[in-house]
């Protein structure tokens, strides 16, 4: 039976060397120079530290177009509030989205129920699996989903004839 998987996954290793691209520019440019500026990644959390609220929105956009270079989907990125750390730095927390969350999950299901298309979805875990007889059902449903759901940055994986 035919199926697929709609998943929400970053790229990780490039996600990761768009990090690492961004901190060797804050190095070399001549704004940065003194200033507390400067971006590091644990696990899936990005911390963006700097003097002020512009410096932190400079840092942000070098990352965008880094990820952008590397055609990382910037929707991945969940920004947290700007928090003040000791002194005069401010700190912001980016998370990487990665799978789909149990409520995008269950909206992605009701939508696909509604759609009278001859198909079924069944979350498991942070994946959604539909399932159909007809591989122009499990297409439709693609298209159902890609424009209804523009929010996320889906691909749709592992599908099977």
């Amino acid at each position: 039976m035919p199926s697929f998987d709609t998943v929400c996954d970053p790229n990780m290793v490039e996600v990761k060397n768009a990090v690492e691209n961004t901190a060797k520019e804050i190095g070399t440019r001549f704004d940065f120079k003194g200033t507390a500026a400067a971006i590091e990644i644990k696990d899936k959390e990005i911390t963006l530290t700097g003097d002020a609220d512009f410096q932190l929105q400079q840092v942000m956009d070098i990352l965008v177009a880094k990820l952008a270079k590397r055609n990382v989907d910037v929707r991945f990125l969940d920004k947290g509030d700007v928090q003040k750390m000791g002194g005069d730095k401010l700190k912001q927390v980016i998370k990487v989205r990665s799978g789909i969350e149990s409520e995008h999950a269950k909206k992605i299901q009701k939508l696909i129920k509604e759609s009278k298309l001859k198909v079924q979805a069944a979350i498991q875990g942070d994946v959604v699996r539909v399932t159909g007889t007809k591989r122009d059902d499990l297409q439709a449903a693609m298209a159902a989903v890609r424009k209804d759901m523009a929010d996320l940055p889906l691909s749709f994986t592992n599908f099977r004839d």
